[in-house]
């Protein structure tokens, strides 16, 4: 079956344990060929979510498909088309990086399984590590045999449930480089992530809180349908922590958060926040801060996402 140029097309998807609304009717559309990136809170939804996509749990409401599969009636299809990479390491550490393709490779009974085998240790750059122990791998290294595996069975949709989480920043840039080449050949990913340069890589983005989808687009698009005003704030540290303490206490404002060495300081207008700076001026006076208009980024936007969503301090 050839899959649809929308892979991902679910409506009302909704999960309950007990009386527990975990997913809360999300409504998403992933095209073809993009990395769609999935943010939100610890506890916000995305897993369960992500399993509801590849056929693991059933929605107990909704409706939809992925890869032209009904979610409820063909989740059996769903699984053998999709590569799922969960956040922690899922192979067998007391086998060796070769053995554990193969093994996979059997599962999927993929054909000329060993030459599979063969190319994918290549591509993925493991070819030299083939005969090490998946239990001796660094983290990168984990991570990226855990990709190998998910693309042994040529999915034409890879889920990844936080990947990068616990391995280092080249790893990472490595990771995504490698995830934009597969996209680059037509292969849709849906990953999430709590890092925001990870999100700004992505080409459409999905916020999730408390299992409800509350913003979705480009970032480009985000960013304009938040409609925030910020500033950055900048001096002496401890003048900075007294203004932040104070500031978060302002209802007029979105968010209150430290950007490196500056306060980045966000409201729903320009005036509001120009009022709230005016309200602290005292305090910026006797403590030497600075105030710069600056451009809100993603990570302003989903600061503010979580603070009125209940999900942030």
């Amino acid at each position: 079956m050839t899959a649809p140029a929308t892979l991902i097309d679910v409506r009302g998807l909704t999960k309950r344990y007990g009386g527990h609304t975990v997913v809360d009717h999300v409504d998403m559309q992933v095209p073809r060929g993009v990395i769609y990136g999935f943010l939100g809170p610890n506890g916000s939804g995305k897993t369960t979510t992500i399993r509801m996509l590849c056929g693991l749990l059933t929605p107990d409401e909704g409706e939809g498909s992925c890869l032209g599969y009904d979610l409820r009636t063909q989740a059996r299809e769903i699984k053998r088309q999709v590569g799922y990479m969960t956040q922690k390491f899922g192979l067998y550490e007391d086998l060796s990086v070769e053995e554990n393709l193969d093994f996979i490779a059997r599962i999927y009974q993929v054909p000329k399984r060993r030459e599979r085998v063969d190319a994918t240790l290549g591509q993925m750059g493991l070819g030299e590590r083939r005969r090490q122990l998946a239990g001796a791998l660094s983290g990168g290294w984990k991570q990226r045999l855990a990709l190998a595996a998910c693309l042994l069975h040529e999915p034409q949709l890879l889920l990844l449930d936080e990947p990068t989480a616990g391995v280092d920043p080249n790893a990472r840039r490595q990771f995504w480089d490698r995830l934009h080449e597969l996209a680059a050949e037509g292969l849709t990913v849906l990953v999430s992530t709590h890092y925001m340069d990870e999100a700004a890589r992505c080409h459409a983005l999905a916020y999730i809180s408390e299992g409800r989808l509350l913003a979705r687009g480009s970032g480009a698009d985000l960013i304009a349908h938040a409609a925030l005003a910020s500033s950055a704030v900048s001096g002496p540290a401890t003048g900075l922590a007294m203004l932040g303490h104070e500031l978060r206490r302002d209802r007029a404002l979105r968010s209150v958060a430290w950007f490196g060495a500056t306060l980045h300081v966000s409201a729903g207008s320009r005036q509001a926040l120009d009022d709230a700076f005016a309200r602290a001026q005292p305090l910026m006076e006797t403590q030497g801060l600075r105030a710069e208009p600056s451009e809100p980024g993603l990570e302003d936007v989903f600061i503010a996402l979580m603070q009125d969503s209940g999900g942030g301090g």
